[in-house]
């Protein structure tokens, strides 16, 4: 190309060569690159040790070394001719040139450290098959939340359901008017019948199918999450979960990852813009979780004395947390001390170049192995290793450099990918610092409560403060008033020679609620009356979600509920009668009810 610029460097350096060869790929044929050794006759005016201390750009007209010479050479790379003029701003060019000198007398060093932050090479590795596998991922995750779900959601919010959608909606038109629409996005506005809400279960399990096998991914996509949103606002306290929300913002930046055609073939480079956004979301996820304990106050986190009431107080325990439970404290601490590790120290890591990234998604993809193996979390797990996958690049699975994409990206997805960007790095940043005590300035607070009802912008933190005792409600039920049974639930604990079971990545939403309802009183759960008067008025599908009711095919005149104080059995207990649990009875949490009329 005549006139192109010319960039000399030293052609003996490691250092030199690792990033030439990344700039080269930046910058394609825009600028030539040539070793000094064979280059500096051509520059007679420049002394020979001159190339030895520094690179020097040769334009038409125009000879630059140093700081000045890269910052001039990348700016011919797409979106970086800015360059230039940041090395104009006072004491930018003071600060280039500083650094620069300080590297360049340390190249060994950096050339190691290169090698092991990089790999062999410094040149952006391909994403493709990382991007498959990460849509792929989060269409099971859909596919998961979208099965579950439709097996309970006409106990938990249909027509004979606990908390019908459809009465929030009438209640919503006549309180809301025309805003109900944004307040409550959904297109249960269209129908909320059981059929309808059925409808859009298996529909959105059908669009994750796309998603998984990548057949309409980026239509697909934009479905599961429309219609994931729809059931979220319409699901009152039953679908209001972390994971629920961390699926729709997941899924919300899988709009505009997925490739937007029929088949995944001749379609554009994917977006790594997009998969750097599902990265800083695994960022976001893992530092709040760590941060919201550090400042929470809670002494079992800072004396790192949390576990010891972790696996037996936590929601849905597997049967690997009695056995957790019961090692030693040193353990447990030491345990504490490494999530704090992971929490804190892994998303720094996924910031960092490629090796360091991926090192710090195995921690996480580690940590949530072991969180699966001793609780019950739906597929908050899976979704959690799927951000993890979406830190590596196909270079992780030895593929080499993909072809080269056929169709330039559309304009429309590098601007929705930039104004997404600028939204989630601005509430990501404020509701960091509302962790740590600043409150967000009044515009923040305005944006953050314009774009809540989207579900897809969030704070996260489980298990802020440690719960040191457990409770357990247990539904009473009686004929006649005066014989009482319990009725057992499918998943939560109850008669304490019942193990606790394997149930995710099923999420079972009511067992779930019947968890937080225990921490508080009656009012703090105003959904848990109308389970009792559905249970008393036999609804079919309410019924469904507990399990078989304890008077046979009678159905029940009165129902009460009780509160237990429950723990882990010890093991010379479990070995003499085969009891899991202990339990004992503190009073009612809900009194006596029936719709028999005195």
């Amino acid at each position: 190309m005549k006139g192109r610029p010319v960039l000399v460097f030293d052609g003996d350096c490691g250092f030199c060569r690792l990033w030439i060869e990344r700039w080269r790929h930046a910058t394609g044929e825009k600028v030539s690159y040539e070793p000094y050794q064979a280059a500096a006759s051509h520059y007679p005016e420049v002394p020979r040790e001159n190339f030895t201390q520094a690179i020097h750009l040769f334009e038409p007209g125009r000879t630059s070394r140093a700081a000045e010479a890269a910052l001039r050479a990348l700016a011919y790379a797409p979106g970086l001719s800015w360059l230039p003029r940041f090395y104009a701003v006072p004491g930018a060019a003071l600060a280039a040139e500083a650094a620069y000198r300080f590297i360049a007398a340390r190249r060994p060093l950096f050339s190691r450290l290169t090698r092991l932050l990089w790999g062999a090479t410094t040149v952006p590795a391909p994403i493709g098959l990382t991007v498959r596998l990460v849509l792929a991922g989060i269409g099971l995750c859909y596919l998961l939340a979208f099965v579950s779900l439709g097996r309970q959601v006409r106990g938990l919010i249909g027509s004979d359901g606990i908390m019908p959608a459809a009465a929030l909606l009438d209640s919503a038109r006549a309180q809301l008017g025309a805003a109900r629409f944004w307040l409550l996005p959904s297109v249960a506005w269209i129908s909320a019948s059981d059929a309808a809400l059925m409808a859009y279960c298996w529909l959105g399990a059908l669009a994750s199918l796309g998603l998984i096998f990548g057949v309409a991914a980026g239509p697909c996509a934009l479905l599961g999450w429309a219609l994931y949103l729809s059931l979220s606002a319409v699901g009152s306290d039953f679908m209001s979960f972390q994971w629920d929300v961390l699926l729709l913002e997941a899924g919300l930046i899988a709009c505009f990852l997925a490739p937007w055609k029929w088949t995944s073939k001749n379609t554009a480079e994917p977006s790594r813009g997009a998969l750097w956004l599902l990265r800083l979301l695994l960022f976001k996820l893992m530092l709040q979780s760590g941060l919201v304990k550090l400042f929470s106050g809670d002494s079992a986190w800072r004396d790192f004395t949390a576990l010891t009431y972790h696996y037996w107080t936590q929601p849905l325990p597997t049967p690997l947390a009695w056995w957790a439970d019961r090692l030693p404290l040193w353990i447990h601490k030491l345990s504490c001390l490494i999530l704090f590790a992971i929490e804190l120290s892994a998303p720094i890591l996924i910031l960092l170049p490629r090796r360091a990234r991926a090192a710090g998604a195995g921690m996480i993809a580690i940590l949530m192995i072991l969180i699966a193996a001793t609780g019950n979390y739906g597929f908050f797990n899976v979704l959690t290793v799927v951000l993890c996958l979406a830190c590596l690049d196909d270079r992780f699975f030895g593929l080499s450099e993909p072809a080269p994409a056929e169709i330039a990206a559309p304009k429309a997805r590098t601007w929705g990918i930039g104004v997404l960007a600028a939204l989630s790095l601005t509430i990501g940043l404020f509701e960091t610092l509302a962790i740590l005590g600043s409150v967000p300035p009044a515009p923040a607070r305005a944006l953050i409560a314009a774009v809540s009802p989207l579900r897809s912008f969030n704070r996260y933190g489980l298990f802020a403060v440690m719960t040191r005792a457990r409770d357990e409600i247990v539904i009473e039920v009686s004929a006649d008033g005066r014989e009482w049974r319990e009725w057992p639930f499918h998943y939560k604990p109850g008669e304490p020679r019942r193990a606790p079971p394997w149930v995710a990545p099923h999420m079972p939403r009511l067992d779930w609620q019947c968890w937080f309802a225990a921490l508080g009183e009656t009012s703090d759960s105003p959904w848990f009356g109308n389970l009792l008067f559905r249970l008393l008025e036999g609804s079919p599908s309410v019924a469904g979600l507990l399990g078989p009711t304890p008077l046979g095919g009678a159905r029940p005149l009165y129902a009460r509920a009780a509160r237990y104080e429950t723990a882990f059995a010890s093991p010379a207990r479990h070995r003499a009668d085969g009891s899991w649990w202990t339990r004992g009875r503190k009073g009612l949490f809900f009194p006596v009810v029936s719709l028999k009329r005195n």
